[in-house]
């Protein structure tokens, strides 16, 4: 054996330790995913050396990792079978900052031009092992049949040392002695899991005490036309912890404007609508198959939390912890490629399979309408994909805006459209009548939540969004049907309902909207309507005091009798229009006393029963 040479580490490394066993990482066992990552790097060089058909040392070695675990003396060790060390890599890479990690990798690749030629260099990551060790040891065997059989030990912060010994094999075998309080890395269950976690998708053999770990493949590297239905939903199944069968696949692989390798799966059911609570993201965040993050919140936007999958770039630039990425902005970019590129397949399978995409949306449309709240930038895609009845469609059918737009009568620069809880209420309600009467077409939407929506929305490709209960809708004249009042009759009835009705509405108008009912109330422009005050009082706001314009029918044969009244009968005329002010208001959901006016009603109607006995 041979002496043993001491050595100081560089500045750099010294102050790199403390930053690694102090501060950098958050999470202890990540120095196991490191020692992977570095050892798959240097089996990859090692396939790639092989090819180049030099003589190597120890050639028939299998490439693959093989980690041992041992609870007795409290030791992890990782060995590979790939490039190995000499002398001088190991202090180059292993005493010299200025030649490992982030900072040699890129300087290296600079210099060579071939990121293949720099794969296996060992990276800061290594350091992390000091975390929880005392001692670090790296018995290791360059591929060169000349180079020495060699032995690094540590401390990680007297510096290290270098000695020859003989009967090692290629590649490199790192033995890490644990403090006592951790312990627990040399359990095979705790490494097992640490490995399943983070490394399963490593390109090579992972054996842990001889059984291989990473028995799953990582498909989304490989080509649509080679991945049968079955591996994509045995894929599923594994990554989304899931016993169903993915509802949509998507499987996307990019070379520009990033390098991206991806698998998004849409699952059979919307958790959140069965009432697990909200779903946390599902989208594994990769880099060369090495995780970096199980659920990125910020890769996706949060309404895509529903998708499973992997999104796997090698463009993504790493930090020396392989924990956080240096360039937000690039994840971001990321990011929204991803998203666009999904809108973009929701769209093409709604169109290949409308029966499919009408479930798909029955039960993740509450996503897609939080993504139109959310992502201004993805707005319009998402609009496309909501699926809405109308006024042209039967019950149970539905369409879209872009055929909306296309039904459009000429001249019409409005989508018209009312929110109730079901189709019935809106085709019995007075809304309806004056855009049936001038063949305009309503859409109808039956959840609360889509006044905000459409409120936020605001219009579809330059086609303002309008609520058909609003006040300053105006419409073209048509031919009315049925004698109307006289016009001076008309002005009177509405001059004595606008003082007698003050306290409840801002004022009474004759308009041309009914046909069936007697009066509506309309809701002024910009003022929240019942859907919005009512969103606002769940989440304990204040809402605004709104007082509607009434609109009254004056060919309907209530409000000629209401005017008959007014002279005749002035203090029943007075209860008979405060209660259909009511109950227009309680239509429009603008009262919040609907108790009250249920009463009224019964008390109206005992009186006018009395006076008739």
């Amino acid at each position: 054996m041979s002496e043993v040479q001491q050595h100081e580490f560089q500045a750099e490394v010294k102050q790199l330790l403390d930053i690694v066993i102090h501060s950098l990482y958050t999470d202890k066992e990540i120095f196991v995913r490191e020692l992977i990552s570095n050892a798959s790097d240097a089996l990859e060089k090692m396939r790639l050396q092989q090819l180049k058909g030099e003589p190597v040392f120890d050639e028939n070695l299998p490439l693959e990792i093989n980690v041992t675990t041992d609870d007795t003396a409290k030791t992890i060790t990782i060995a590979d079978y790939g490039i190995g060390l000499t002398r001088e890599e190991l202090v180059e890479n292993l005493g010299t900052i200025a030649k490992s990690g982030t900072k040699g990798f890129l300087q290296a690749l600079k210099e060579s031009g071939d990121s293949a030629d720099v794969i296996g260099q060992f990276g800061v990551g290594f350091y992390s092992a000091f975390m929880v060790a005392d001692k670090v040891e790296v018995l290791t065997h360059s591929w060169r049949p000349d180079a020495d059989h060699l032995r690094w030990e540590s401390d990680g912060a007297t510096g290290y040392s270098i000695e020859e010994t003989e009967g090692q094999r290629r590649g490199a075998k790192l033995i890490v002695h644990l403090k006592e309080e951790f312990a627990e890395f040399a359990t095979s269950s705790r490494i097992k899991g640490i490995i399943e976690k983070y490394s399963n998708f490593v390109g090579f053999p992972v054996n842990l005490n001889g059984e291989r770990v990473n028995t799953v493949e990582a498909i989304w590297l490989k080509s649509k036309s080679d991945v049968s239905e079955e591996e994509y939903k045995d894929f599923y199944k594994f990554i989304g912890h899931d016993h169903q069968d993915p509802r949509y696949t998507l499987h996307f692989s990019a070379d520009a404007p990033l390098v991206i390798n991806s698998i998004l799966f849409v699952p059979d059911d919307n958790m959140e609508r069965m009432g697990f609570g909200q779903t946390a993201p599902g989208v594994g965040l990769y880099c060369k198959k090495v995780l970096i993050d199980a659920a990125p919140e910020k890769l996706l936007p949060e309404w895509m939390r529903f998708v499973k999958g992997v999104i796997d770039s090698e463009d993504l630039p790493l930090n020396i912890s392989r924990e956080s990425m240096q360039d937000s902005a690039l994840v971001k970019k990321l990011g929204d490629v991803m998203t666009k590129r999904f809108l973009k397949f929701l769209e093409k399978e709604a169109k290949a399979d409308e029966e499919k995409y009408a479930e798909f949306y029955k039960r993740f449309s509450r996503f897609l309408k939080e993504g139109v709240v959310q992502s201004y930038e993805h707005q319009e895609s998402l609009a496309s994909l909501l699926r809405f009845e109308s006024t042209m469609t039967e019950p149970g059918k539905t369409t879209t805006f872009a055929e909306y737009i296309d039904r459009m009568k000429d001249g019409q620069d409005e989508i018209y459209y009312l929110v109730a809880p079901t189709r019935e209420a809106i085709e019995t309600g007075p809304y309806l009548e004056a855009f049936k009467k001038r063949g305009l077409e309503v859409c109808f939407f039956l959840e609360s939540v889509d006044d905000y929506v459409l409120e936020t929305l605001g219009q579809y490709k330059e086609k303002k969004l309008v609520a058909a209960d609003r006040a300053d809708i105006e419409l073209d004249d048509v031919a009315e049907e049925g004698e109307s009042l006289s016009e001076e009759s008309t002005k009177s009835l509405v001059d004595w309902m606008t003082k007698t009705l003050s306290e409840k509405v801002d004022r009474v108008d004759a308009g041309k909207r009914l046909v069936s009912h007697p009066l509506v109330a309309l809701t002024p422009k910009d003022a929240p309507n019942a859907h919005m005050r009512a969103m606002m009082k769940a989440m304990g706001e204040d809402a605004p005091e709104v007082k509607a314009r009434l609109e009254i029918n004056p060919r309907h044969s209530l409000i000629k009798k209401l005017s008959g009244f007014q002279t005749k009968k002035p203090e029943l005329a007075e209860k008979v229009a405060k209660q259909l002010a009511d109950n227009a208001l309680l239509a429009a959901g603008l009262s919040d006393n609907p108790g009250k006016v249920v009463s009224g009603m019964s008390d109206l109607v005992e009186e006018l029963m009395s006076s008739e006995s």
